[in-house]
């Protein structure tokens, strides 16, 4: 595999000329230590997310891993749900000339100044889990997040038998994850005219504020609440805390993300599903592609992640990959990511039923 110098490199070797070699040992006649002196260096990405969500701090494990496999520096920050913020952070990024800039977006159609700095200054950018919705981008990495909405409004559907009133916990508004999950969701409930939204509304993903989201639709509607739809795990955790502080039981609750919480309510049966978007698969997965682009390497630089519907057919397979044997399957996420990028199936992790 051929490995090529960040640009700042090559220009910094440039402009020292053979005595910068000679000052640190290394003849100019000596190929073998300039090979040796390309391999060891580190390549740096500059990494924002959205949020520490519980999807992007087991994100982030995924991505030290694959980061110490493969002599990668990582700078790590979160917007807290903050456009302006995640902006500042890119500027900083593009100042301090990394060689990738890989971003979980806070929202769709953002950060356009700041794509086209990094393009004019020749360094690849990325998005994953989450979509800029920019053409500019030399990279990205996205769930199908249309078909994950479908597949948990099919599943809320299925346990309805297509008749009762539902509520929706979206997602931040104006996010890609909020929007095309939506769409999913909305797909499903025009095949079904027996069902009925009751509400819907923002808890941003997270648990506390779905808590208090769901006690005031309980307020509102008590009873006549027959599933709740959550477009992510911790959203559904939060209207199942909230639904058993009112002592109300039974109602079903599909998520989206499979995390240790969510799979874990899948196994008990308080959630009838989720959709298992592995964290430090899909979010380790959009840092090798920025590195494979900051070295030139050839790479599918917009593989679509497909996840897999979790139900307790498959649950204690996902539980062994995320949970109990989480620090092994974290050992050899580095080769599985490489290999997932060959086959083209990013979202492959051995579940039963998942094809390569």
């Amino acid at each position: 595999m051929k490995f090529r110098l960040p640009r700042r490199t090559t220009a910094s070797i440039a402009a020292l000329g053979i005595g910068a070699f000679l000052l640190t040992g290394c003849g100019a006649g000596d190929p073998n230590a300039s090979a040796a002196g390309a391999k060891d260096k580190k390549t740096t990405i500059g990494v924002s997310v959205y949020d520490m969500s519980s999807f992007v701090t087991q994100g982030k494990e995924g991505i030290d891993a694959y980061a110490k496999a493969n002599n990668v520096n990582v700078l790590w920050n979160s917007a807290n749900l903050d456009v302006n913020t995640q902006a500042t952070q890119i500027d900083q990024f593009i100042n301090q000339k990394v060689d990738a800039i890989l971003v979980n977006p806070v929202q769709a159609g953002s950060l356009q100044p700041q794509v086209a700095a990094a393009k004019a200054a020749g360094i690849p950018f990325i998005d994953v889990n989450a979509s800029l919705k920019n053409d500019a981008l030399n990279g990205s990495v996205q769930p199908d997040d249309v078909a994950a909405g479908q597949q948990e409004a099919e599943m809320m559907a299925k346990a309805l038998n297509g008749k009762g009133n539902v509520v929706i916990l979206q997602g931040p508004l104006g996010g890609s994850g909020e929007i095309d999950r939506g769409a999913g969701i909305d797909k499903v409930l025009a095949a079904n005219p027996g069902m009925k939204v009751l509400a819907k509304d923002t808890a941003n993903w997270k648990r506390d504020q779905a808590v208090n989201k769901m006690k005031n639709w309980i307020s509102a509607f008590g009873g006549q609440i027959n599933g709740v739809i959550a477009e992510n795990d911790d959203m559904g955790l939060g209207a199942l805390q909230a639904l058993k502080e009112a002592g109300i039981s039974g109602v079903p609750i599909v998520g989206i993300d499979g995390i240790e919480d969510g799979l874990k309510a899948v196994k008990s049966g308080e959630f009838i599903g989720t959709s298992l978007q592995h964290g430090t698969v899909e979010m380790a997965t959009g840092l090798a592609v920025a590195v494979k682009l900051a070295k030139g390497e050839k790479v599918d630089a917009k593989p679509i992640y497909k996840m897999p519907a979790i139900t307790k057919d498959n649950v204690d397979q996902a539980l062994k990959n995320v949970v109990t044997d989480k620090d092994a399957f974290i050992t050899g996420l580095p080769k599985l990511i490489e290999d997932n990028l060959t086959t083209g199936n990013i979202a492959y992790e051995g579940l039963p039923g998942q094809q390569k």
